[in-house]
């Protein structure tokens, strides 16, 4: 199973089983202990991030250009289907809103390689 609910700075519930930062940058405030696996190569391209906090990219072109940058991670996608085939996988970064965050995007991602 794959959770998505939480940011990396919500405390840490044996509920999350595996907890995953999917960040490029290890997120401020944030101790080692309250992550199980840095997963930096899934989190957003720095340029993105920084065309996304000027305003030059909106939701929807985030979402194309970040899905894209997935390609050729199948590695680590499998990893994390694989660990979420076995037990519960809580992706984690800093966005408190998984609706707007890339975590709803590298769910699906993953769940597509977990039925294949």
């Amino acid at each position: 199973m794959i959770k998505i609910q939480k940011s990396a700075y919500d405390k840490p519930e044996p509920s999350d089983g595996r907890r995953t930062l999917v960040m490029t940058l290890w997120p401020r405030g944030i101790s080692k202990s309250e992550v199980d696996v840095w997963m930096r190569d899934l989190g957003s391209l720095r340029e993105l991030i920084a065309r996304w906090k000027r305003g030059e990219v909106g939701r929807a072109e985030y979402v194309r250009v970040y899905a894209a940058s997935l390609k050729g991670k199948e590695e680590l996608l499998d990893e994390l289907a694989s660990d979420a085939k076995k037990s519960t996988v809580t992706l984690l970064s800093a966005c408190r809103d998984p609706s707007l965050c890339v975590r709803s995007v590298l769910k699906q991602a993953i769940e597509k390689r977990m039925s294949s």
